[in-house]
């Protein structure tokens, strides 16, 4: 359904005279489109393609254009970054901070990359850091925290927790918590719980004490994911099983609960699936090999009926209005 569609249909219905309909028509036909987040897609394809592309020509010159004067091209480069983030961002403040400029963000977010490829070329040609790999991912990591709350940018504030998690032996990455953890290892399974449960904290804290509270759904996102598949994990194959099943399950509560409270869709899905999981793999565990055949059929039925069914309300539940 179109404009002139909709304009016909009140015309139709003595709503609208021929023309008013043509003011409202020739009104749309003009008003200006917001390109905002097309350009922002374009600007951070932008500094892919340019790292990726400062990283071939380095890689196929390496032997002519000379170290010393690589490291010297990209430290110009990475200082000219935050100087000019420096210089252009806002004073610091609690509160979100809205620089009109948007080029500061990606600037910045271009600093941070380029600093991230300096450490890595000193360690790799001149192994700076020797074998202190932990200090090596621990400096960016602090330099990340501190530009992501003094800029008030939430995509060094993911870079940063990703290098938290990567000190901590961890990878947090959405798409990569199970393919880049070891989970069989008890260690790593109960890092990644507290890991995961202390970013979740920190996140509401934030939230409820108003101090960035932007920068709470990075925080429960990522950290709420990392702790809620380890939680599962951990009931799955270690012995534990009590502990892992009231941490996932507490999760799963906090999460619904957040969902209502900021109308959030993601958190309700993550909610309801670690939830479900963490329910239905305790519930055929508990009783029984024979059992769990016969129940099986009619608890996937109804179960996968009501959680289609709680989806496909979603909005009710958390007080959206159409």
């Amino acid at each position: 359904m179109n404009t002139q569609t909709i304009l016909n249909a009140l015309i139709s219905k003595e709503v609208l005279s021929a023309p008013q309909a043509s003011v409202i028509e020739s009104y749309e036909a003009t008003k200006p489109f917001s390109i905002h987040w097309e350009l922002r897609s374009v600007l951070y394809l932008g500094i892919i393609l340019f790292t990726s592309g400062i990283g071939i020509i380095i890689y196929e010159n390496i032997d002519t254009i000379g170290h010393q004067v690589i490291i010297a091209a990209i430290a110009a480069l990475t200082a000219a970054c935050f100087y000019y983030t420096v210089k252009h961002s806002l004073p610091c403040s609690n509160q979100e901070v809205r620089n009109p400029n948007k080029f500061v963000d990606h600037v910045l977010l271009l600093g941070c990359t380029l600093f991230l490829a300096l450490e890595g070329y000193l360690q790799f040609q001149y192994n700076v850091f020797g074998s202190r790999y932990g200090l090596a991912i621990i400096i960016p990591t602090i330099i990340f925290f501190a530009c992501a709350y003094r800029f008030d940018h939430r995509g060094t504030l993911s870079m940063a927790i990703t290098g938290l998690a990567s000190w901590l032996g961890l990878t947090i990455a959405p798409l990569s918590i199970l393919s880049g953890n070891d989970f069989t290892a008890e260690r790593i399974l109960t890092t990644a719980v507290a890991l995961g449960i202390v970013l979740v904290s920190f996140g509401w804290v934030s939230d409820k004490k108003d101090v960035k509270k932007h920068f709470s759904f990075t925080y429960m996102f990522m950290g709420g994911n990392l702790a809620s598949i380890a939680a599962i994990i951990g009931l799955f194959s270690h012995d534990l099983k009590i502990v892992y099943f009231l941490i996932g399950i507490a999760l799963s509560c906090f999460f619904v609960y957040r969902a209502r409270h900021a109308q959030s869709l993601v958190f309700l899905l993550m909610g309801v699936i670690y939830g479900y999981t963490i329910i239905t793999y305790s519930i055929f565990t508990t009783v029984g090999e024979d059992a769990a055949i016969a129940l099986g059929t009619f608890y996937f039925l109804f179960s996968s009926i009501g959680v289609i069914f709680f989806l496909l309300n979603f909005k009710k539940f958390l007080g959206i209005k159409k």
